[in-house]
């Protein structure tokens, strides 16, 4: 028999509550939304407030916080982890092993290449296109 919720003590005694997402089993905590075409991988987690559009794939061992967007399409390779309040626009592709700062924002169908590291703030945005700046 499989548990319904899976609950984690944080730091000072928070406790975060998750269930398992029905299109790929990752944790997807309380108050997160994950469309139900979203695949989202066994061994990730999509914390409280974040949103994940139709299509797109978390993979293995990555990590979205609380409050990101991940758009519709969107491919998050293996271990990565998105930032509070990130954006990242539907189509987008992250390299696995990529940080994306808290507050930074991927324009729609940007590459962004494995092990690389996008700044707390920061707008990557297509060449020749005006993005606006992440809240």
């Amino acid at each position: 028999m499989s548990r319904t919720f899976l609950e984690i003590e944080r730091e000072r005694g928070v406790v975060s509550r998750y269930r398992k997402h029905v299109n790929g089993k990752g944790y997807v905590a309380v108050g997160a939304e994950v469309d139900t075409l979203a695949y989202v991988d066994p061994t990730s987690y999509v914390e409280t407030g974040a949103r994940v559009g139709p299509k797109a794939r978390i993979g293995a061992g990555s990590w979205v916080e609380s409050n990101a967007v991940v758009g519709a399409g969107v491919i998050l390779e293996a271990h990565v982890h998105v930032g509070e309040n990130a954006v990242i626009g539907r189509g987008a592709v992250i390299g696995s092993h990529s940080r994306i700062g808290a507050h930074a924002a991927v324009a729609d169908e940007v590459r962004v290449e494995r092990d690389a590291t996008i700044t707390p703030g920061a707008v990557l945005r297509r060449r020749g296109e005006d993005y606006i700046r992440a809240a």
